[in-house]
């Protein structure tokens, strides 16, 4: 079967719009735009209290034969290559169901070999982001991407006069350089305890190409 890939663009606000239409120029009919805020590791920024910027996070499928052309052509015409302005990177599916024009496909997962990138993904309760974004910083990072969501689990729901309340969550993701994902995923794992139950999961994947990152 076909191998299909995941891209991701994490944008200024507002800038969603415009990289959906650049997108369709490469063959990409429809995405997911979902909110989250980004961390910047500067100084300078620090200074001015701007190291939390509302981001959007825009997720489409692409064919593999679009792939190459469409992560480079987005980052050109969104201009990625300058500082502040966006990433963009892509990984491979090792599954998918339901596609925009109503059939249905299974993705193999496909090679990956010599990754200059990883994403790693931190979930945690709320509020605990920044501890997540502190921590991988330690260890080299220079910041990450933070969305809010809702967590389910085996656990008895909280309840606020008889009302269940599940609990929400918050997910970090931070695109980094090989030689540094161990470093900064032990970082987290020892910061935040998460071998303990209940503090949270990590997982990575492996990043077939990215683009934007200084």
């Amino acid at each position: 079967m076909a191998k299909s890939n995941l891209l991701c663009c994490v944008v200024n606000m507002g800038d969603a719009n415009k990289l959906m239409k650049i997108a369709a120029k490469y063959g990409i009919k429809d995405g997911t735009v979902s909110i989250g805020k980004g961390t910047v590791n500067s100084k300078f920024l620090s200074f001015l209290q701007l190291t939390e910027i509302r981001k959007e996070i825009v997720t489409m499928i692409v064919e593999p034969e679009l792939t190459a052309e469409a992560i480079k052509g987005i980052s050109e015409d969104m201009a990625f290559e300058k500082p502040h302005h966006g990433i963009a990177f892509t990984y491979s599916m090792s599954e998918f169901l339901g596609c925009a024009e109503g059939t249905e496909k299974n993705i193999e997962i496909s090679e990956m070999k010599n990754n200059m990138y990883y994403a790693i993904y931190v979930i945690v309760d709320k509020g605990r982001a920044d501890d997540v974004i502190e921590a991988a910083n330690k260890a080299g990072a220079r910041g990450g991407t933070i969305v809010n969501a809702r967590g389910s689990g085996i656990h008895e729901p909280q309840k606020l006069f008889s009302i269940e309340i599940e609990p929400e969550k918050e997910k970090v993701f931070i695109i980094a350089k090989t030689e540094m994902k161990d470093a900064i995923v032990g970082s987290i794992k020892s910061e935040l305890n998460i071998d303990e139950p209940g503090n949270g999961i990590i997982y990575v994947l492996e990043v077939n190409e990215a683009y934007g990152l200084h």
